[in-house]
């Protein structure tokens, strides 16, 4: 991408919808229900990878073994809500990278990251030292390879929207990444402004 992209101001209302499933819920009910969903995968003996945007679900996989072993990327900010949150699971990962992507936007050079950190099968975590980790679960889906022998899954936290026509729970979202997501999100990255 040679573009920066951001939300325009009359359009936010367009970015609050789940991508994919929503798995509606306290974190607690939530990551059960994950649990349950890839023990599953776990006994089919399946491929599976994670890629994980956002804190609060980042520190709630890597505290599950089960979903931990499916982990390859998580990109977090170490804020939840504006508060500071700090992860203490940095041993786990093979590479640490910091990257700054201002609030509301997706910086150009995420494209480029994203690609060559899934290319190097390495486990990655990547740090927003300056503004927030939000929109890359955009470029994240894009980047993701669609393989017959391996299940690529995404994930990020669900906040509670009640100001829209309908109210959205929050919850985790599992983001299936296949061709249609991908047209989907190509769709949502159309809306939004190049700078």
């Amino acid at each position: 991408m040679d573009y920066n992209l951001r939300i325009p101001e009359n359009k936010r209302h367009l970015f609050t919808d789940p991508l994919d499933f929503l798995i509606a819920g306290t974190r607690e009910e939530t990551i059960i229900q994950v649990e349950n969903i890839f023990q599953d995968y776990l006994e089919s003996g399946e491929i599976v990878n994670f890629y994980i945007v956002g804190d609060i679900v980042a520190k709630d996989f890597l505290s599950n073994k089960l979903l931990k072993s499916f982990i390859r990327v998580c990109i977090i900010d170490e804020k939840t809500q504006r508060s500071r949150i700090l992860l203490k699971f940095e041993d786990f990962f093979e590479q640490i990278i910091e990257f700054q992507n201002p609030e509301g936007t997706i910086n150009k050079e995420s494209w480029k990251l994203l690609k060559d950190v899934i290319k190097s099968e390495k486990k990655t975590l990547i740090k927003i030292t300056e503004g927030e980790e939000d929109l890359l679960i955009l470029p994240l889906v894009l980047e993701i390879p669609i393989s017959n022998d391996v299940k690529n899954f995404a994930f990020y936290g669900q906040p509670p929207i009640t100001d829209s026509n309908y109210i959205i729970p929050e919850g985790i979202v599992i983001v299936n990444v296949d061709k249609g997501i991908q047209e989907k999100v190509n769709k949502v990255i159309s809306i939004m402004e190049k700078f």
